[in-house]
């Protein structure tokens, strides 16, 4: 059995990952799916300081207060840029590294560095008071029956969350297996430049599959499937 870090993307919350972690956990795995500060249940903590260094900070606190070792940590889209810090700073406690339709930073970028210029420039000039107002649901190909559920639990992001670049301590995560999971049912498709440059690298897996991008909300039984060839 396996043990599951599971981080969200911008805007969200752990309750997103409830579909997927009931059917890891039916199968005898343990599942965590914290939640970032300032985002979910925990967005009445949100402040002047909340930025990505302490989002990467949040999930280290899980691994380090629950103990766990030998995880597979999974990010989505936003999140692969605090799974990208986290396995910086700890892979000696991951087994596995997955990134779901996510941003993947090298050292020293942001998350507007990394996404396309048109949507880094409109995520900035839409931020009011320091913080992002989240998209609609349907905007990311969303099936329409679960819309009006995420659109009521998704909260606006502090813009530093995107502003402020990685810093990398080890120069890149050491983790010895990885997996670049492409969706390829909606647009812009921002998992595209990265699912190119990882399918030409040895040691992980590359793959696409024709889902919009909340793949745990919408196809939570082929997420759960593909975290676990991820074992």
């Amino acid at each position: 059995m396996a043990t599951f870090v599971l981080v969200h993307g911008a805007w969200q919350g752990g309750w997103c990952w409830a579909r997927v972690a009931a059917l890891l956990r039916r199968d005898g795995h343990d599942v965590f799916t914290p939640t970032l500060t300032g985002l979910g249940e925990r967005a009445h903590l949100v402040s002047d300081e909340t930025d990505l260094a302490m989002h990467i900070e949040d999930v280290l606190g899980v691994i380090k207060c629950e103990e766990l070792s030998d995880i597979v940590l999974c990010g989505h889209s936003y999140g692969g840029m605090v799974v990208t810090g986290v396995a910086d700073r700890a892979p000696d406690h991951i087994r596995s590294l997955v990134y779901l339709d996510a941003l993947v930073p090298g050292d020293g970028q942001a998350a507007l560095d990394v996404l396309p210029a048109d949507i880094a420039a409109g995520l900035r000039d839409s931020a009011v008071d320091g913080k992002v107002a989240p998209g609609p649901a349907e905007a990311f190909s969303m099936n329409g029956a679960d819309c009006a559920w995420v659109n009521r639990r998704n909260v606006a992001q502090p813009l530093k969350t995107f502003e402020q670049p990685i810093q990398l301590v080890s120069g890149g995560a050491e983790v010895l297996k990885w997996t670049y999971i492409y969706a390829t049912g909606w647009v812009p498709g921002l998992g595209q430049p990265f699912f190119e440059r990882y399918q030409h690298q040895s040691g992980g897996t590359a793959i696409s599959v024709p889902f919009g991008h909340y793949v745990m909300i919408d196809r939570p039984d082929d997420l759960a499937r593909m975290l676990m060839s991820a074992i």
